[in-house]
């Protein structure tokens, strides 16, 4: 298994959306060679919390806190993205 990062952004218009709790939700429940890290501005304002798991390159907008188990589950213990949750920007072909 190849190593990830996920970045979530703690930008001042993600954090007023709750990017802050769902940072305390990921690194709540680590994940064997999954980095989770605070980012700056992903340019994405407006549309946070962003979440960005790297080197994939997934998107994941509006994250909820109550949401991030699931990302952790699915995407980052079997590889397999949560589609309902990616970003339609940069993913509109798995909406």
């Amino acid at each position: 298994m190849s190593a990830k990062t996920v970045l979530i952004c703690q930008s001042k218009g993600c954090r007023k959306l709750g990017a802050a709790k769902v940072l305390a939700a990921f690194l709540a429940h680590p994940v064997p060679d999954v980095t989770v890290t605070a980012s700056t501005c992903l340019g994405q304002c407006g549309n946070g919390p962003m979440v960005l798991i790297e080197p994939e390159h997934f998107w994941y907008d509006r994250v909820n806190p109550d949401e991030v188990p699931a990302v952790i589950e699915r995407h980052l213990k079997n590889g397999k993205p949560v589609l309902t949750m990616l970003y339609a920007k940069f993913h509109p072909q798995l909406k």
